[in-house]
């Protein structure tokens, strides 16, 4: 009866330390995972060490590399076809423009001449920056391409400081109507209202800047030059032309003929008295030698006796 009853407490004994080895252990693996991923909690050191770690994450963290925005780029091209007809030429670069959702900003024809015998035309376009390449393509077709480049200018930088220094402004400008809000005296009123003014000049000024770079970003530049294969008129001129060259030259030179003319006059005047002196020099020569000449001094007589 003892011995039956004895075996059943034994195996309880064992069966309670059992369990509380596995406590144990388990509490202290526990505590050795927490101590290595927490700092360890002694008094105010603790919280600062805590601290000290959530701050130096947050650094790491803002120095984190920031990813780039898009490169703002101010795109001009320019292109140079020879074409068969100028002016057809022409109105296909309208279809394109109509086309591509672009503009006309400038067309300077200039028709053939002697030095240039041939039909020229520049053509200025204002073309969407994301319809640049495919603009340029269908202007390639038009003829054959003598030259061709596209320059690109990167404005990312401006535009940042424009838009901070607006952004300051701004600020400027709120605070400046909250002062001029509370001031009292008209002095102070009239001060805060001219500053507030020159601020307000000075945020459209920038304001103004920035929407002509933003506007400059969205729209490319092309400039088109055309040039005819060859004259459309005859490289002779018409007889009314060529009479009317004529006459131009000869007026031309009798006009400079006669301003020679004046100019000499005037030169004459000017050196008059040196010519007087020289010319009467000349006479009295003259009058001195037909007087010493041996065969004027001759006399009658001598002359009889012979």
């Amino acid at each position: 009866m003892y011995a039956s009853t004895k075996l059943p407490r034994t195996s309880a004994l064992f069966m309670s330390a059992l369990l509380g080895g596995l406590i144990f252990t388990s509490c202290a693996s526990s505590n050795q995972l927490a101590n290595k991923q927490l700092p360890p909690m002694a008094g105010d050191g603790s919280v600062n060490q805590l601290s000290a770690r959530v701050n130096s994450i947050s650094q790491k963290t803002e120095a984190a590399p920031i990813p780039r925005s898009r490169p703002q780029l101010i795109k001009k091209a320019a292109i140079s076809l020879t074409v068969n007809s100028v002016e057809k030429t022409i109105d296909a670069v309208s279809q394109i423009i109509n086309k591509q959702q672009g503009d006309l900003i400038g067309l300077k024809q200039q028709q053939p001449k002697n030095d240039n015998p041939r039909y020229t035309a520049t053509i200025q376009l204002r073309i969407p920056e994301n319809r640049l390449e495919p603009t340029l393509e269908e202007l390639a077709k038009l003829g054959t391409v003598e030259s061709r480049n596209i320059t690109a200018e990167d404005v990312g930088d401006r535009l940042v400081d424009f838009q901070a220094r607006l952004t300051n402004l701004q600020k400027t400008e709120a605070n400046l109507q909250k002062i001029m809000d509370r001031a009292g005296s008209v002095r102070d009123v009239l001060s805060v209202a001219q500053e507030l003014s020159n601020v307000r000049e000075t945020i459209e000024q920038i304001n103004a800047q920035l929407k002509s770079l933003q506007n400059q970003v969205a729209y490319s530049t092309i400039t088109l030059n055309l040039e005819a294969a060859v004259s459309s008129t005859s490289s002779q001129p018409a007889f009314g032309l060529q009479v009317q060259e004529t006459w131009n030259k000869s007026t031309h030179s009798l006009s400079s003929f006669s301003v020679g003319l004046l100019k000499l006059g005037i030169w004459l005047i000017v050196y008059s008295p040196y010519l007087l002196i020289f010319a009467a020099l000349i006479y009295g020569f003259t009058r001195w030698r037909r007087t010493h000449s041996p065969r004027l001094t001759q006399t009658p007589e001598s002359t009889s006796s012979e």
